[in-house]
């Protein structure tokens, strides 16, 4: 039987965002996984306070971070990732295809010469397979890319980490519309996913209220996603899916905070540095997405 690690969710209703505290409750060793800066587009100040939340749940628990994770650079949301890493300590870790990523955004946004396309910013990038520790409870990685080339899944014990590739059952399944997506590739990163256990317990990264559902949800199991995720569950073939996923996503508006998110994301949450005025600044490109 795979260890039970503890895992507490914390949810960003302004971007749908749930993060993840997992802990090894032997040895209390903690990884955060996908959390979330608060932001104002309209003013463009930062804030704290889904952070601060984190934090304080953490030194109440006595837990110690070892790990902050990102499951991709993600598009709806900045990341607390070093403001985390300054206030518990622990390491910043992504997947390797983070390089696409930034490959592709350094192009879009032409940020300054000195940014790295290399995913030095973080301090681990795992390939498909990894194996790291949290405590006494291995986690692994899947290389569960589609929604965009770089998304990965953390399996730590009995849990696994999703973030974007898939919803609740009754939601469906990530956008593959973005520079890198592939909806043939998100279902067969699907399928992956689905040869784990059947029970599972799979973490979402976001949950926007399926219709008729009244309360925010963001744990699920392998069983109940294959059995009736509207998208994929039920045996659905891949050509009916790239079908349905590629209209769906011709009528889906860019995420609110795309732009932001990415420039800051891809840079592991670091702002881009101070323009001579000494104030740092985000770009809008025109035309682009």
């Amino acid at each position: 039987m795979s260890a039970r690690p503890i895992v507490k969710t914390f949810f960003d209703e302004p971007t749908f965002t749930a993060s993840h505290v997992v802990s090894d409750p032997a040895t209390k060793a903690a990884a955060i996984i996908d959390s979330v800066l608060d932001f104002d587009p309209a003013s463009g100040r930062t804030s704290t306070k889904a952070a601060d939340e984190i934090i304080a749940y953490v030194k109440a628990q006595g837990l110690k971070v070892e790990w902050i994770l990102e499951t991709h650079v993600h598009a709806d949301h900045l990341s607390a990732a070093p403001y985390l890493k300054k206030a518990l300590g622990g390491k910043s870790g992504v997947g390797s295809q983070i390089t696409i990523v930034q490959k592709t955004f350094g192009e879009i946004f032409n940020v300054e010469s000195a940014f790295m396309r290399d995913g030095s910013q973080f301090d681990a990038l795992f390939d498909d397979g990894a194996r790291f520790q949290i405590g006494e409870i291995e986690a692994r990685v899947m290389h569960t890319p589609g929604h965009t080339p770089a998304c990965i899944t953390y399996v730590v014990g009995d849990a696994a980490f999703v973030g974007d590739t898939m919803f609740m059952p009754d939601y469906g399944t990530a956008r593959c519309d973005f520079p890198g997506g592939d909806a043939a590739i998100l279902y067969r990163s699907i399928q992956k996913i689905f040869t784990l256990p059947a029970e599972t317990r799979l973490f979402m990264c976001h949950d926007y209220k399926a219709p008729g559902r009244e309360d925010y949800a963001f744990e699920t199991t392998v069983k109940d996603e294959r059995d009736w995720n509207v998208h994929v569950g039920r045996g659905v073939k891949e050509a009916d899916f790239v079908k349905m996923r590629t209209a769906r996503d011709k009528t889906l508006s860019m995420p609110r905070l795309i732009l932001p998110s990415v420039q800051i994301n891809m840079r592991a949450g670091e702002l881009p540095p101070p323009d001579s005025n000494g104030v740092r600044y985000l770009k809008l490109p025109i035309d682009m997405l």
